[in-house]
Order: structure tokens, then C-alpha cells, then sequence
């Protein structure tokens, strides 16, 4: 997987912006108040388009954002970019602190950048790409949603998630998945260790096409059969026991 491929998304052509902010002259609140005024569209297929310039390594930026309008963002930012976001489709080229997307409940994040620790933790919905490298607890506590990283992560990877699903297109650290519950992850390379209690599991049809809409949502290329899939073994000992699973022809 090409990094052209993975970041077709933010690469590719868009329309050209209809309102442009910059975080330089704006205060955060100016800022949202400024991007929730921006009118939209009755087909929720159409966003409007707005440039955000001044990046350049701002915490907290962009917190608490719930309009259904699309951010190109380029530039650096610190940390909890992105926190609690609900309806944006956001593309930033550049790299984030830690706590990118945290708390996030609907819309997209895609991150043509590197991110740091605790990316996605605790988000109840909606889909984080990052297209670089990401730090430790990366989906931390989530509750559902969608994670992809390009890249490698670091330790402790969904550390006490409870729903969702982690797509990892590199390597993991230690403890991966640990106090995992109800939750898949899906990783391309190979983990430095598995939390006890986690295990791999087979990749089942149905398996495949949650991994394949989320790598699409994700504007990713790649084959969701070139991935191993961890869940909790309690997770995996209650899949076999339902009658689809003992008799696979059942289906």
C-alpha cells in the first residue's frame, strides 16, 4: 500500500473552498462560531468546503465541532485536535499531538500525518484515519467508531475499548488489546504481544466486509484479506457457539 494510495483522499482533487478561516487571527471560540455559521446544504451528500490556514501546533484546536461541513486543514496541531467531533469531515496534512479525536461521536478525521498517544480514546462513533504512525493507548476506552492507522502503533492499543473496530496496517506494541471487550482488531503486520485474555481469530465473511467498509470509509486501498483479526477470547468462544459458526453451511 502506496502512501499515494492510502492518502488518496486528502490528495485527490476537491472543490474549491466557499469560506476560508485562519486560526492565526481567530480565537478558538471566534473560530467554531465561524464554522457553525457557515449555511449547509439540504443534500447530505453535498459539504460545503472550508480552508483552515494557520496551523501551527495549537492544543485543543478545533474541540467540539458538530456541523455537517468538510475542514482542509494544512499545518501541524497539538493536542486533543479534533476532541468531541460530531458531522465534519476533517483533512489535515500534518502531523497531531496526543488525544487526536477524542471523545469523537460522528464524522470523519483523516490525518496525512503522524499522531500521538491516545488517538481516538473514548470516541462513540464516526471514523479516524491517520495515515502515518500513532503513539500508545490508541483507541483507548472507545465505545464504537472506527481507527485506521497506515502505520505503526505504539503500546496498549484499545486498552479497555468496549466497542468499535481497530484497523492497524503495520506493527503493534505491547499489551495489545488489553481489557478488550467486544471489540476487533484488525492488524496487517505483527504485535510484540498479546494482553491475556485476547486472541486471533479467524477472519470470517462477515469479518471481511466490516474490515472492507471501514478501509473504504477510511479512503484506503487495500485487501482486507492480507490482515489477521485479535478479539477477546470470550468474544470468540461465544461467535462458535452460535449455530452459524459450528455449522458453517447454516448460512
Amino acid at each position: 500500500m502506496s502512501a499515494d494510495e492510502a492518502g488518496s483522499s486528502l490528495s485527490g482533487a476537491l472543490p474549491p473552498p466557499t469560506h476560508q478561516f485562519s486560526m492565526q487571527s481567530m480565537s478558538d471560540a471566534e473560530l467554531i462560531a465561524a464554522i457553525h455559521a457557515v449555511p449547509t446544504f439540504a443534500d447530505p451528500n453535498v459539504l460545503a468546503q472550508i480552508k483552515i490556514d494557520g496551523a501551527n501546533g495549537q492544543h485543543a484546536a478545533l474541540m467540539r465541532l458538530n456541523h455537517p461541513v468538510r475542514l482542509q486543514i494544512e499545518g501541524s496541531l497539538g493536542d486533543y485536535a479534533y476532541a468531541y467531533n460530531a458531522e465534519a469531515d476533517i483533512r489535515q496534512t500534518g502531523n497531531v499531538g496526543h488525544g487526536v479525536g477524542e471523545g469523537m461521536r460522528s464524522g470523519a478525521v483523516r490525518i496525512r500525518g503522524n499522531a500521538g498517544v491516545g488517538a481516538g480514546a473514548a470516541m462513540s462513533g464516526g471514523t479516524l484515519a491517520i495515515y502515518g504512525q500513532s503513539g500508545d493507548r490508541c483507541g483507548a476506552g472507545m465505545r464504537s467508531g472506527g481507527i485506521f492507522v497506515r502505520g505503526d502503533v505504539g503500546h496498549e492499543v484499545g486498552v479497555g475499548a468496549i466497542g468499535g473496530m481497530i484497523v492497524i496496517g503495520g506493527d503493534a506494541g505491547r499489551n495489545l488489546g488489553d481489557a478488550m471487550n467486544n471489540v476487533s482488531v484488525f492488524i496487517r503486520g505483527k504485535a510484540e504481544s498479546l494482553a491475556d485474555g485476547v486472541t486471533e481469530a479467524p477472519l470470517r465473511k462477515r469479518e471481511l466486509l466490516r474490515l472492507g467498509l471501514l478501509l473504504i470509509n477510511a479512503s484506503i486501498r487495500g485487501d482486507a484479506k492480507e490482515f489477521r483479526r485479535v478479539v477477546p477470547e470470550a468474544m470468540l468462544r461465544a461467535e462458535e457457539a452460535r449455530r452459524g459458526e459450528v455449522a458453517p453451511n447454516w448460512r
